[in-house]
């Protein structure tokens, strides 16, 4: 193994955070993976680079070394990557161009199609990540125009200096898929405790995901299995009876498997449509909107919810 620019880049982001729990949010990997790294460079140097301790991780002598050379080399390159954009912006033939970004998001398919009629003409492009700070990181290199994130509530995102943020919907409750057979699903309200003896199915590579779940659970008292994967196997589970999982709200019905509330909304989310500055986003704006509401108009158990909290989002018209 040679260390790479990346590898430099992971260790300034461990020794900016001081955990590589933090230092994997912001890189946008999860824990485990940026752990391994970290071992796979120690490997190579023969020593570690970091003392792992209950509060974080505090560089060695040899890690303060590493690090002081490792900084220029990562600075030097971002600086010739941001050169490299601008010029290569300077030089493409100017004409309409929009580049979206959205984490997952079942109003994605609305907002694209109300963008291409809004904005006839205009080469519209689309990219899809699961880490919001990926995406937030793009937005701010000019890799993006706009992105569309969620933040987990508890897990704030760092936003990179500059950018602009609009509030799509300050708190969106998650709701929790359930098989047909599961007992909680004959109520239009789930409690967290009749979900006590259930696996839970989490994506740890969603920025602050597994970190908001446990937090809840935790505060409600509970410590049920956790399964760790992607949400198209945690639905095939979800089918089976042997998990449940969270879900956005604005999920559709499915013969399979019930999306129900949570009493309290203990799960919730910040959305969030970021920018550069400078970036005319009213038109943008307004088609996501307008995709939101409808995707939360065809989910019923989420529409009677905004109706109920008489959020403006309601609105049919």
């Amino acid at each position: 193994m040679e260390l790479e620019v990346r590898h430099l880049r992971a260790l300034c982001a461990i020794a900016d955070a001081g955990s590589l729990h933090q230092a994997a949010r912001r890189l946008g990997v999860s824990q485990p993976s940026l752990t391994t790294q970290l071992q796979r460079i120690e490997n190579v140097l023969g020593a570690e680079l970091f003392l792992r301790e209950r509060t974080g991780c505090r560089p060695t002598s040899l890690g303060r070394a590493v690090l002081s050379r490792a900084r220029p080399l990562v600075d030097g390159m971002s600086d010739l990557v941001t050169a490299a954009l601008a010029e290569a912006e300077a030089a493409r033939p100017r004409g309409s161009r929009l580049r979206i970004g959205s984490t997952a998001s079942r109003v994605i398919g609305g907002w694209l199609r109300r963008l291409r009629v809004a904005l006839p003409g205009t080469d519209i492009s689309l990219r899809v990540d699961v880490s919001a700070h990926a995406l937030l990181r793009s937005v701010a290199a000019s890799r993006l125009d706009v992105a569309f994130v969620h933040e987990v509530e508890g897990c704030p995102l760092t936003l990179p200096e500059g950018l602009e943020q609009r509030v799509l919907l300050d708190r969106e409750p998650q709701f929790i898929s359930l098989s047909r057979d599961h007992p909680a699903a004959r109520r239009r309200v789930v409690e967290l405790g009749d979900l006590a003896g259930d696996p839970w199915m989490v994506d740890p590579t969603v920025d602050g995901e597994w970190d908001g779940v446990r937090r809840v659970l935790g505060a409600a008292g509970l410590n049920p299995p956790v399964l760790h994967g992607d949400y198209l196997t945690a639905a095939s589970l979800v089918v089976l009876g042997e998990a449940v999982a969270p879900c956005q709200p604005t999920s559709g019905p499915r013969d399979d498997m019930v999306i129900r509330p949570l009493l309290g909304d203990p799960l919730a989310v910040r959305l969030l449509l970021v920018s550069r500055p400078g970036t005319d986003i009213e038109v943008v704006y307004a088609q996501l909107e307008d995709a939101y509401r409808d995707a939360a108009r065809r989910a019923s158990g989420y529409h009677e919810w905004l109706l109920r909290h008489r959020s403006p989002l309601a609105r049919t018209s």
